[in-house]
This record gives C-alpha cells, structure tokens and sequence, in this order.
C-alpha cells in the first residue's frame, strides 16, 4: 500500500510490469508531485473520509459511553450484563462499517474478524461468548479513542481545505465586496480611522500565492492525519494475532494433508 504521493505513486488500474507481456501499462504524468496531489481522486476521498469521520465517530462515541455508563449503572443487577453485551455487539456493527469505509476511500484492506458464537446457541451463551471476545472490547476502545482524533482531523482538513480554496480564488470574486458590502475587499485590519484592506494587485496576487500553497499542502496534511486512523483501523477493529495464526496453521494443514493424499 502506498503511503505517500510521488513519483512511485501508480493508478492501480494501469500498474503492471511491462506493455505487451500480460502487464499493464504505468501511467505517465506530466505535472510534479505536489501539483498533481490535490487534483487525485485519492486526495479527494480522503478528505471525504475524515469530513465522515466526525459525525460517525460522534454517533459512535455517544452510544459507547452511553450504554458502558447504563450497564456499569445496572451491574449491582442483572441487566447489566445482558445491556453490555447488546452494547458491544453494536459496536461490532460499527466496526463493519468503519473497515467498509477505510477500504473504500482509504484502500485500507482489513479483514474481518470471526463472528461470535455461543458454544450452547442460547442468548446466556452468546452473551459470555461477546463479553469474552477481546475483538467486542478492542472495537468497544476503537469508538472512544477515534472521537478526539476525528475532531482534530476534521478541523485540520476543512481549515486547510477552505482557507486554500477561497484564497486561491480571491482575486475571482474579490469584487463582490465592493459591489456589495459596501467595501474594498477583505478586512485585515481595522479602528476608527483606518482599515486595511486586501484590494491591491499586489495583495491580490499574494492571496492566491497563499491560497495555493495551502492548496498544495492539504492532500499531505490530510494524508498524514490519516495515517493515525490506518493504524486504529488495523491494530483494533481487524482480527487477533492469535486468530490469525490459528487461521494460517489450519489453512497450511489442509495443504499438508491434500498434497500427502495426492
């Protein structure tokens, strides 16, 4: 998986190791990395991402310390324990969601973890099943710690994405505020008997110059933000180490015992 634009960065869709033998194309660009950045679709979806991120993570945050809060609240009863596990599975259906989403617009590919099963089939067995299952808690932690990270991602995207964009275009629609709020441009500064605003050509182009650095950099901002909620998405909403390797060693025996048949 690439982690960074450049000039290795290939579209999947035409990446292959030499035309006319089975591979595929690589494609050539014509801009330089950090010009190229912001028209990907790459940059795009990943600034979908985190703009996604802080409602859900919101929904998601609120339900967690919601029913954790209600069945440490019912724990002195029974239904504590049965609100719990109901609680942990939702988070499990949020976890669904949330690997659905890296791999859409992240192209984070995480595999699922086992589902829960009760030894007996009953609702007392898949109650113990989920509340032993350390995958039902680490996607119990996952929807406390994204919250504050969301929020800072989001705020971080949309500042450097507006700021860059409306900077950028400055010198297009400048002429709205004379025309119709009644003054030059922009406000920097301003007291009673002076005000400083942006309206020269000098200051014009400087806007856009700003604009478009901070254009520029919000792909790589953005990006590296995100790499905190690849490693979220990974370490705590995919399956166990341990599962893994049970998974490895059952899917390596069946070779061992097909080629012995053989």
């Amino acid at each position: 998986m690439a982690t960074a634009y450049g000039p290795d960065t290939r579209d999947r869709e035409h990446e292959g190791s030499a035309p006319g033998f089975g591979g595929k194309t690589r494609t050539k660009h014509f801009l330089p990395a950090p010009l190229r950045a912001p028209l990907e679709a790459r940059a795009w979806s990943e600034l979908l991402y985190a703009l996604l991120s802080f409602p859900l993570s919101t929904v998601m945050f609120v339900f967690a310390v919601t029913m954790t809060s209600l069945s440490a609240g019912l724990m002195v009863t029974f239904v504590g324990i049965p609100v719990l596990a109901v609680g942990l599975a939702v988070c499990r259906g949020f976890g669904s969601l949330e690997r659905l989403r890296a791999r859409a617009l992240l192209r984070v590919e995480v595999a699922d973890p086992e589902p829960v099963r009760g030894k007996t089939g009953g609702p007392m067995s898949w109650m113990g099943a989920i509340l032993k299952s350390g995958v039902s808690w680490r996607h119990l932690l996952y929807t406390l710690l994204h919250f504050p990270w969301a929020v800072f991602t989001f705020v971080v995207a949309i500042s450097f994405w507006t700021y860059g964009l409306a900077g950028l275009t400055y010198p297009l629609w400048f002429w709205l505020f004379p025309a119709f709020a009644g003054q030059d441009g922009i406000q920097l500064y301003g007291d009673r008997t002076h005000a400083e605003y942006l309206n020269s050509p000098l200051e014009l182009a400087a806007t856009g110059a700003v604009g478009l650095v901070l254009v520029m950099a919000a792909p790589w901002v953005v990006r590296g933000l995100l790499t905190v909620d690849r490693l979220m998405v990974t370490g705590l909403l995919g399956p166990s180490r341990l599962a893994t390797r049970v998974s490895e060693l059952e899917s390596d025996r069946g070779v061992v015992v097909d080629t012995a048949a053989a």
